[in-house]
């Protein structure tokens, strides 16, 4: 029996600010954190692997998950749609196991309204300059994609005080402690200590 129980970490950000990666990260380092890998219909960028990056499926079977409801969060984004399992979600949160969500603005106002008790964390880039220079480095952008991408950017900034935490990625390994430390501040919060662990380590007569 775990003494805590599992927590849903909600990240958001923009396009090119780097949350996949401190989410992939953080999870990869912490063994009692799982990365919730999301449906999309987007091409698979280089260096990506199928059910590890994201679980990449045709538009018409994205829209048939959609219509049995297997999805408690989808949104379309850029022109291709993103969606989060369900089923997928609440095994790992039965089990014990805290997971880690990136998703859009959109997603998590759906979030919030679905489930109760998430820790919500916005990551920013240093500056607007700063992310158009990432985008730009993505080689699988175009200008008229970056565009778009920044102009939705200030957009989704706008809904940061709708957040728990505000990140600021501008060193790497430092915008990761700082997500490391919400995770571990979390975990000993009153309300995740599991009460069943508290009653059979400490009111259980023999």
């Amino acid at each position: 029996m775990k003494k805590d129980k599992g927590s849903l970490f909600v990240i958001s950000a923009p396009s090119g600010a780097g949350k996949t990666t401190l989410c992939q990260k953080l999870s990869s380092i912490l063994p009692d954190l799982q990365h919730s890998v999301s449906y999309t219909t987007r091409p698979v960028r280089t260096g990506e692997v199928n059910n590890r990056d994201y679980t990449f499926v045709s538009g018409k079977v994205f829209r048939n998950m959609t219509d049995k409801g297997d999805f408690i969060e989808w949104a379309k984004v850029h022109g291709h749609l993103y969606g989060t399992s369900r089923k997928r979600l609440e095994e790992m949160l039965r089990k014990g196991i805290s997971v880690i969500l990136d998703i859009d603005t959109q997603g998590a106002r759906q979030i919030r309204k679905k489930y109760d008790g998430g820790v919500y964390i916005f990551i920013l880039p240093p500056s607007l300059e700063v992310l158009k220079e990432r985008l730009n480095r993505r080689m699988s952008n175009s200008k008229q994609e970056i565009e778009e991408r920044l102009r939705r950017a200030v957009e989704e900034i706008k809904d940061y005080k709708k957040y728990d935490y505000v990140i600021i990625n501008d060193i790497f390994e430092d915008a990761l402690e700082q997500l490391k430390s919400i995770v571990f501040l979390e975990k000993v919060r009153t309300k995740n200590i599991d009460p069943l662990w508290i009653k059979e380590n400490f009111f259980r007569l023999g």
